[in-house]
């Protein structure tokens, strides 16, 4: 043992990280994500592993702001960095300075989960889509104020529609910064009492473009209450913030083109309108004049002096009437008198005939009821209470009259017999 030379463990692992950190310095590790957790400090720890082993990681706050994707367990992920020893405890980890997820690009991955996660919280429903108004007086162009972008944006305005208010929020768009400073803008935008809102810039590349797949652009363009339209890149070019605005253009110019009406094609139709109203127009007011003509007339009909006039001419047609029928009458009773001489003798004749027949039935009758000339000699009628009574009907002390046309004698029934049962006619 005194070949050796003997050292204390805090030695040893001070020889083992000057060791290990000069010899793994800028290594790439491919690996499996076995376990990761993010500290309330920014920090990122996390251990990858293979078949056979584990190693453990660490990403500091400064680095882990630049990742763009989310670390998970289970990720196939290429980590750079290097080795450093912990010598009071004679640990050693990776010390992280990027992740590239295995076979894809840590954007495309970022971009993928952000996607997945605003589509989960409801960010692209359609119910939560602003219509978009339907004629826009004033709008907020949130870009560069200096980009190529926003000029296009402003020369189809001129040529489309130069009666709209507009509202330059400038703004970065790309860079480390812009998300941060869009966000703002957007905010500042929604107050401005704007019909809509565009935010976009014009192409790029991937990592150019960048700054409109943050979450937090996202969440900024979600919660406005003013219609936005993204309008990011070439029609290439799909952002997050093309899912979740109101409206997404291929391009700036693209979306003046979707939201503002072309002049040209206003005043046309305007003509077109004008000319249907003035046949409308024209054709009310023929429509009108005959309704009008109609009210005259009618007014004419019904009105005192209209009501005069029809009645002179009805009493004129019944005066007119009235000498036809009289002269008609006059000259049928002329006719008639001449033959009224002979009718009266006719009919005097004839009602002499009849009454003469009639005095004659009336004589025999006469005759044939006269009391004296049906009177006999020795006889008289029965009269009993004032009534001709048959003698049959008289009974034993009844008191009855007999009376002829001479005599007349009340008497007292003494005695009775029916002379036909003693046989006597």
């Amino acid at each position: 043992m005194d070949s050796y030379q003997t050292m204390t463990v805090s030695s040893l692992n001070i020889k083992i990280k000057s060791l290990l950190e000069t010899t793994f310095m800028h290594i790439l590790v491919e690996g499996e994500v076995s376990s990761v957790t993010y500290h309330n400090s920014g920090h990122i720890y996390f251990s990858i592993k293979d078949q056979n082993s584990t190693i453990k990681c660490v990403m500091f706050r400064s680095n882990a702001n630049r990742l763009k994707f989310r670390l998970e367990r289970g990720q196939h992920v290429v980590v750079n960095g290097s080795i450093s020893v912990y010598t009071p405890r004679g640990e050693y980890q990776l010390l992280t300075l990027t992740i590239e997820p295995f076979g894809q690009g840590a954007l495309e991955l970022a971009y993928e989960q952000l996607k997945e996660k605003l589509k989960d919280k409801g960010y692209f429903e359609a119910k939560y889509k602003k219509n978009q108004p339907r004629f826009i007086k004033k709008i907020a162009l949130v870009t560069a104020s200096k980009s190529a972008g926003l000029q296009d944006m402003l020369k189809i305005i001129d040529k489309r529609w130069r009666l709209l208010e507009v509202v330059i929020v400038d703004t970065l768009v790309q860079g480390d910064k812009s998300a941060s400073q869009i966000v703002e803008a957007l905010a500042y935008a929604d107050t401005l009492g704007c019909d809509a809102i565009v935010v976009g810039r014009g192409g790029g590349s991937r990592e150019d473009l960048w700054a409109f797949n943050e979450e937090i652009v996202a969440d900024a363009i979600f919660n406005l209450n003013t219609f936005v339209v993204s309008a990011v890149g070439h029609e290439v070019d799909v952002l997050i913030s093309d899912f979740v605005a109101d409206l997404r253009a291929p391009t700036p110019s693209a979306s003046i083109e979707m939201i503002l009406p072309d002049q040209n094609e206003l005043l046309y139709t305007l003509s077109e309108i004008e000319e249907g109203y003035n046949r409308t127009i024209k054709q009310i007011v023929y429509n009108k004049e005959n309704s009008l003509n109609s009210l005259i007339q009618e007014m004419g009909r019904y009105s005192v002096s209209g009501k005069v006039t029809e009645l002179e001419k009805d009493f004129l047609a019944i005066e007119k009437e009235f000498r036809r029928l009289m002269s008609y009458k006059i000259k049928q009773c002329e006719a008639e008198l001449t033959t009224i001489p002979q009718q009266l003798k006719d009919n005097l004749d004839y009602a002499l005939g009849v009454k003469s027949q009639s005095l004659n039935a009336l004589e025999q009758k006469m005759k044939l009821y006269n009391p004296e000339l049906k009177q006999k000699d020795g006889w008289g009628e029965v009269l009993y209470n004032g009534k001709r009574v048959d003698l049959s009907t008289i009974n034993i002390d009844d008191k009855f009259v007999i009376a002829d046309t001479k005599t007349k004698l009340e008497v007292i029934c003494i005695k009775r017999e029916n002379i036909c049962e003693k046989g006597y006619r």
